[in-house]
């Protein structure tokens, strides 16, 4: 008996994304009031760790008032209410007069990590038949379903720049596949513009990314281990 395989994509079954409720709150809003100036941006803290010792603090202000989307993204992964982010993940890649890259919370290689946008999830059915012994096509009755899951985002916009030391951007493997990966400038790299979307900046411990910077290599491996003790949001009144 001889079986064929005949694979057909059906409609999705369910296609979605669980967009921030927060982020779509703050654009939400702001598009109401038609001014952002009644809206502090998010400001969210790394407390950094290199070789095992404390070095200090690294606070960001989140530039929600231009990248909302992406902005909620690292502020959520900062708290880790979703049930994971970046406590305990390391920078992974520092290259003097260049950036500091971490974010990987999954692998902790630079081939990981995943946003908070949900899952897009493809219904595949897989129908199976087989040549019966009189040359007819029968139906075996076997249906499968697979799902796949990508936890990527589409890149917000190119409006904020690559000018100078303390950016905040976001890495990537290519156009729309943002996930959970960063990095900060220690330098302008102006040849980043409308390939990495830029959604913040450091505003305090600027010499504490120096102390991280002085672990790296051209290579891009570490010295010393360079690992996110604790970070979260700071809430003003």
């Amino acid at each position: 008996m001889k079986f064929i395989m005949l694979a057909s994509l059906i409609a999705p079954a369910a296609a979605f994304t669980r967009a921030s409720t927060s982020a779509t709150r703050y654009a939400a809003t702001r598009a109401f009031s038609g001014s952002s100036a009644l809206f502090a941006n998010p400001k969210v803290y790394f407390d950094m760790e290199v070789g095992g010792k404390d070095v200090g603090r690294i606070t960001f202000e989140l530039r929600a008032d231009v990248a909302p989307k992406t902005a909620e993204n690292f502020r959520a992964l900062c708290t880790g209410e979703k049930g994971y982010g970046y406590a305990g993940s390391s920078f992974h890649r520092v290259i003097p007069q260049f950036m500091c890259q971490g974010g990987d919370f999954t692998n902790h290689n630079g081939t990981g990590g995943k946003s908070i946008y949900g899952t897009k999830v493809i219904s595949i059915l897989a129908l199976i038949f087989f040549v019966s012994q009189h040359h007819h096509l029968k139906l075996n009755r076997s249906i499968k379903y697979f799902t796949i899951e990508t936890l990527q985002f589409e890149d917000e916009n190119f409006v904020l720049k690559h000018v100078g030391k303390g950016i905040l951007s976001m890495a990537n493997a290519g156009p729309n596949t943002n996930g959970s990966q960063f990095f900060i400038c220690t330098v302008d790299t102006p040849w980043l513009d409308g390939a990495h979307v830029v959604f913040g900046k450091v505003v305090d411990g600027l010499e504490v990314v120096d102390t991280i910077e002085g672990v790296g290599s051209r290579s891009g491996s570490t010295s010393a281990p360079v690992k996110i003790k604790a970070c979260g949001e700071i809430k003003e009144d």
